[in-house]
């Protein structure tokens, strides 16, 4: 009777233990192992500028954009992002160039939690921006452009060919965004 009662409670015991449902684990997302950071000189015969771009990135011209013009550049990093360049000659047309910039940059403000704008200043290479970080699940989460007012304009954007997934992508906007700092701060107009 003993073995009886003893064995009836450990099946008791069994079974309330194991009668819990688990509750599912939470989606995760995968590791993306980036590069050691590491630059060399972009500058290339023909091009009006110059900058240092990462080792781990292929330089390819832009020649398949819809309004493809010379001198476009798409900078393509691991991870499916591109930060793509495009040139403009200034030809009384800076306040043009701005406002497309800051158009493209403000067209995010429906879904951006925020956005942020660094300026950047270079007197002694005459380069002149503004870097945007806009917050928020956006197509393009750092936007910029650089100038020197006179004759040359950049406007670049990174995106991603993921779906826009800010908590995916943030530590890679992190990384790339101090590649696209780097860049400003080494461009330099020919």
């Amino acid at each position: 009777m003993k073995q009886f009662l003893l064995y009836l409670l450990f099946a008791g015991l069994l079974f309330a233990a194991c009668g819990q449902p688990s509750a599912p684990k939470p989606a995760g997302y995968l590791r993306v192992d980036l590069p050691e950071k590491n630059y060399r000189l972009f500058d290339s015969t023909g091009y009006p500028y110059r900058f240092e771009a990462p080792a781990y990135a292929c330089l390819i011209p832009d020649t398949k954009s819809k309004d493809y013009e010379p001198y476009w550049l798409n900078v393509e990093l691991p991870a499916n992002a591109t930060i793509h360049l495009s040139y403009k000659r200034i030809n009384n047309n800076l306040p043009e160039l701005l406002d497309d910039t800051h158009n493209f940059v403000y067209r995010h403000v429906i879904k951006a939690d925020a956005i942020t704008e660094t300026p950047f200043r270079n007197d002694s290479k005459k380069v002149y921006g503004l870097l945007y970080e806009i917050g928020g699940q956006v197509a393009s989460s750092v936007q910029f452009y650089a100038t020197d007012s006179s004759r040359n304009f950049i406007r670049g954007s990174l995106y991603f060919t993921e779906t826009p997934n800010r908590e995916f992508l943030s530590p890679m906007i992190a990384y790339y965004t101090v590649d696209i700092a780097h860049l400003l701060e080494t461009l330099t107009w020919k």
